[in-house]
């Protein structure tokens, strides 16, 4: 079909929390949509009742919407193909007729086979290195033996009667495949207890919801000639027009080791990255460079341009490593490319979380971190990163603590009389300001003690902000004030530390 019809879907099933190959699908998904001024549709395969949940679907709304990956049929939306969730569309019989269908027109079949004569039947092709896969037992049943099982009280399934042909199609992503005949047995559609699989309700929701452009993870490419064939079938039995769509399979997200990134990595969960506070801009950015290249070099642009430069012919077939220093190099890019009053508004829920800030902020709190985002955003790759560099300028005096390596390493018997000087000289400052705080500090400890600046201001920078690294800290102490800024010297080398 013209690209002027492009319908692509993003079909997830609600198991567990989404995870960054699921998003990288929804997003090529998303750009190729665009891109062709298509329709992206959004549907849920929820049809596994003892797998799905409530809660996944939620998380997959949720995910979509933080990502800024709008759809324009499915869930909350509608369109003139619904219901967009599998479970509603069983409910309405969907599935079951188009089955009956298949069946009447010989295109399916019951099957009686045990599972256990299913596993001693797969034994023996194993052992004479046949081709894996049902072995057509029951395709051609006579009508006694029907009866027969029937009498015994055997349950049945229904399963798909593939041609017996090779399956070649040109792949957006790869171009030519063939499967031969052997490659591909008959292959189950329904359940005994009347519930369909996937392989069903997946290419019949595809072809009943018009989907031209299938884009999907390689994981899949093996199923694609059961989905040719199922697709031919039901434009024989008029469930559509005969219209078969094109098949890209896009390349594994590999994660250590030259595995595929499995949702057992803590760097596939999507929640991982909300969490730790990167931007969807920074996180799509990066995952959209995973098989995918604009060209010229150019690593760094906005889902927008992504949709304007997005053609399948760069898709790339060979597997992508995620490379997680990358990510989020691609993300510190993006806090810097966010205006400060921008970046102010996305560090809230992070300083929140903390109990740092009151969310909405105060005009003071709103004040304070105006003033010190110009000293961190440089330093920033994640705004989860904001706590630890910010925290000390917030935090109640009363709660305001030093960490322990770094209080053992510079506020020792020396670095504590470096603190002494320096609260001594900086009891004398006029203005407090960040100029006039360097001059006194310059003065008194790396002219009057003939320290180098390392020696100099480490002691101090622990004792004012907690910590060996910290945002400018001269700048930090014109933010913190003078009051706290001395109280905290003071404090610094008690007893106990």
């Amino acid at each position: 079909m013209a690209d002027s019809q492009v319908r692509v879907r993003f079909c997830p099933s609600p198991t567990g929390n989404p995870h960054v190959g699921m998003v990288r699908t929804a997003l090529f998904n998303w750009a190729y949509a665009r891109h062709t001024g298509g329709t992206f549709v959004f549907r849920i395969e929820d049809t596994d009742s003892a797998r799905d949940s409530e809660e996944s679907y939620e998380a997959l709304l949720a995910a979509l919407d933080w990502l800024g990956l709008t759809w324009d049929e499915g869930p909350l939306v509608g369109g003139p193909y619904g219901p967009y969730r599998q479970s509603e569309r069983m409910a309405e019989g969907i599935y079951a007729d188009v089955a009956s269908r298949l069946l009447e027109g010989g295109f399916a079949y019951h099957c009686y086979c045990t599972p256990e004569e299913l596993e001693e039947r797969r034994e023996i092709a194993k052992a004479e290195r046949r081709a894996p896969g049902y072995d057509r037992h029951c395709r051609d049943l006579s009508g006694e033996q029907v009866a027969a099982y029937e009498a015994e009280g055997r349950s049945r399934v229904v399963r798909f009667r593939m041609p017996d042909h090779d399956w070649t199609w040109d792949d957006l992503v790869r171009g030519p495949i063939t499967f031969a005949a052997d490659q591909v047995p008959d292959f189950v559609l329904q359940r005994a207890n009347g519930e369909p699989l996937y392989t069903l309700v997946n290419p019949v929701d595809d072809a009943l919801m018009r989907i031209t452009h299938v884009l999907r993870g390689e994981d899949l490419l093996s199923s694609t000639p059961r989905q040719l064939a199922l697709y031919e079938a039901l434009g024989e039995i008029g469930v559509t027009d005969g219209s078969i769509p094109r098949f890209g399979h896009l390349p594994y997200v590999m994660g250590e080791g030259n595995k595929k990134l499995s949702k057992r990595d803590p760097e596939s969960s999507l929640q991982w990255y909300r969490d730790e506070g990167y931007l969807p801009e920074g996180l799509l950015n990066y995952l959209s460079l995973l098989g995918w290249s604009m060209g010229d070099d150019v690593e760094f642009f906005s889902k927008e341009q992504l949709a304007e430069s997005f053609s399948l012919d760069r898709v790339s077939p060979n597997p992508a490593r995620f490379d997680l220093k990358k990510c989020t190099a691609i993300n510190g890019d993006w806090i810097r490319e966010l205006s400060e009053s921008e970046l102010v508004e996305r560090l809230v829920p992070f300083l929140a979380h903390d109990g740092l800030v009151t969310d909405p902020l105060t005009a003071e709190q709103r004040a304070l971190l105006n003033a010190v985002v110009p000293l961190v955003r440089e330093r920033m790759e994640t705004l989860g990163q904001a706590v630890g560099m910010v925290g000390f300028l917030l935090v109640a005096e009363e709660e305001f603590t030093r960490d322990a390596s770094d209080v053992e390493a510079q506020l020792t018997d020396d670095g504590c009389r470096v603190v002494a000087a320096a609260l001594d000289a900086l009891s004398n400052v006029e203005t407090w300001d960040a100029a006039g705080i360097e001059d006194a500090l310059r003065a008194a400890l790396v002219d009057g003690l003939g320290l180098k600046p390392k020696f100099a201001f480490g002691p101090v920078r622990v004792a004012v902000t907690g910590s060996r690294v910290s945002p400018p800290l001269f700048e930090s102490m014109e933010i913190l004030g003078r009051d706290r800024s001395l109280g905290r010297l003071r404090s610094a080398c008690d007893q106990g530390r």
